[in-house]
């Protein structure tokens, strides 16, 4: 078997575009010279790598089981050509956040990144915790970070930052002006983020250890969405205390006192375990100042 270079960056390409047609302007190839080397490649293994729904091609089971080792041995020759050229890092990485990490923590490090590595390449995406979780199953994905707990040993965690959350109001909601109890809480509309994201996890996790259950008014999937509803007097909400430091400032929201409310979380860099760790993942890790 000889299998090549040429054909795992052709499987991965239709695989990350669905089309052998992108897939070769991608890679400057000729879409004759794409369709070849992927037919090379199932005829090699001997099994089909996409199911055919039009022209559409979609990963079937074998093809994403194979598709972390094809993309891992890419990385890894990738990492030989630059250790050989003794090049900076020179990489090309699909980043997924959490709402609240994309919008204030990631900027700060892409500008890091792009100091120390001039010649790495950035995508990021935002989703909530749940879905950066699903693309690093799916390999869609190069490096996740999330605010939510997590208990799945598919991934490699590494402990990042911390972060709280915060209750809040507008000024002249009722409970603005004075000190809270659960029962006050428990009685409020709530306005919150959607199931699936790590802000709403430790919330209710947090509530239900103290015994309190919200009466949610709205769920919504933005954090400027909450802030306006809450500004607009519809109820109270949750976020992370990054989330607020403006409209606290201005004075256009207050915090509530929830002392009887533990919302510390972790924030975290995940990895899929059998992901390899090359030189610009270890940038990446590098420039957030974590150990591996």
């Amino acid at each position: 078997m000889k299998i090549t270079l040429r054909q795992l960056e052709v499987f991965n390409a239709v695989a990350s575009h669905g089309q052998v047609t992108r897939a070769a302007q991608v890679l400057a190839m000729t879409q004759a010279a794409a369709s070849m080397a992927l037919a090379e490649l199932e005829q090699q293994l001997g099994v089909g790598l996409f199911d055919r729904i039009g022209r559409q091609l979609l990963l079937n089971d074998t093809g994403r089981l194979l598709l972390s080792r094809a993309r891992d041995v890419l990385d890894r020759a990738h990492d030989i050509e630059t250790l050989a050229h003794g090049q900076d890092p020179v990489f090309d990485l699909h980043l997924g956040a959490s709402v609240t990490i994309g919008n204030h923590l990631l900027p700060g490090l892409i500008a890091r990144l792009k100091r120390d590595c001039p010649n790495g390449k950035l995508q990021i995406s935002r989703y909530n915790t749940e879905q950066v979780l699903a693309h690093l199953l799916a390999f869609t994905i190069d490096l996740g970070f999330i605010e939510g707990p997590l208990e799945d040993d598919r991934f490699r965690r590494f402990p990042w930052q911390q972060d709280r959350l915060v209750i809040f109001c507008a000024p002249d909601h009722p409970l603005a002006t004075r000190a809270v109890t659960p029962a006050d809480l428990a009685g409020a509309d709530w306005i919150v983020r959607e199931h699936g994201s790590g802000t709403r996890e430790v919330m209710e996790r947090a509530c239900a250890e103290c015994g309190m259950r919200q009466r949610i008014a709205l769920e919504l999937e933005q954090p400027e969405a909450i802030r306006q509803c809450v500004l607009a007097g519809l109820g109270i909400g949750c976020l992370s205390e990054l989330e607020l430091v403006d409209a606290l400032r201005a004075g256009s929201l207050v915090t509530l006192d929830t002392p009887f409310l533990d919302m510390r979380r972790n924030l975290d860099v995940v990895i899929h375990r059998q992901k390899f760790i090359s030189k610009g993942i270890a940038a990446v890790l590098g420039a957030c100042g974590v150990a591996r």
